[in-house]
């Protein structure tokens, strides 16, 4: 456990100063286990939030899809443009959630403080993520193409030997990005708010995770849920569903990681 209280303090100088408050607590490295009912604390939580300041929060909402979006439709670097701006933008909403639980007031410029701090850390949790992700998918790659040589050399239907061999390399793809996702969720806040390299953030945001597969299959149960709901106006109910997400993952990081 750390001995001292917010041993990462967010701004050494006026001039490095932003909208974000600093951290109450203890800091506990590598999470500690909660109860698996706190998967629905952290959305109850997220909604909470989000209630503070609706309407902010939609604005930010439709300025993050929006900039996704317009980087997305850039020709040949928009999907690497967007892999390296995802934590940078979702760090700074979380940085909004620490200063909202501090009392303070969610702000526009939330969104950009990733742009401000620690941006290369951030880009290179977006960049770790993309590998990750990439080799999660070699299993499943490998055994249809390993399908596709055993039909051909046996003779057998290709269509069922590489059926059978997609859906076994696809199921063993899920459980892996399960992993992946595990060591992502954490990582912008870690990286934005304690101030940890990309690396580190990572593995300790898997670490946090791992403790706590409980709480987490709930949330992600509930969370299906909601977005399925969210889901049929058009949508529209992720301008309130996203952000309550934002909002829970900051709930689930104090949870976790602070001992208060």
């Amino acid at each position: 456990m750390a001995e001292l209280e917010n041993p990462y303090p967010l701004a050494a100088s006026a001039a490095d100063a932003l909208p974000v408050a600093p951290a109450t607590g203890i800091y506990e490295q590598g999470g500690v286990r909660v109860e698996p009912a706190r998967g629905w604390a952290w959305i109850r939580d997220g909604f909470d939030y989000f209630r503070r300041q609706p309407g902010t929060w939609i604005l930010l909402a439709l300025i993050f899809g929006a900039l996704l979006i317009g980087v997305g439709l850039i020709p040949v670097i928009g999907s690497v443009l967007t892999i390296l701006l995802v934590p940078v933008l979702a760090a700074g909403l979380l940085a909004g959630c620490q200063t909202l639980e501090a009392g303070g007031e969610l702000e526009l410029a939330h969104l950009f403080a990733g742009f401000r701090r620690h941006t290369g850390q951030l880009m290179l949790v977006g960049l770790i993520g993309f590998a990750l992700t990439a080799a999660v998918m070699i299993p499943a790659a490998l055994l249809i193409g390993g399908g596709g040589m055993v039909a051909i050399m046996t003779g057998a239907a290709p269509g069922a030997a590489l059926g059978t061999a997609a859906l076994v390399g696809a199921l063993i793809s899920l459980a892996l990005f399960v992993l992946v996702n595990m060591a992502m969720w954490f990582a912008p806040a870690l990286v934005m708010l304690q101030e940890h390299s990309a690396p580190h953030a990572v593995a300790e945001s898997f670490r946090g995770c791992l403790k706590n597969i409980l709480p987490f299959l709930l949330f992600s149960v509930i969370l299906f849920l909601l977005a399925m709901v969210a889901s049929i106006p058009l949508g529209l109910g992720w301008l309130v569903l996203a952000p309550v997400v934002f909002g829970a993952v900051y709930a689930a990081y104090r949870d976790i990681y602070f001992v208060r």
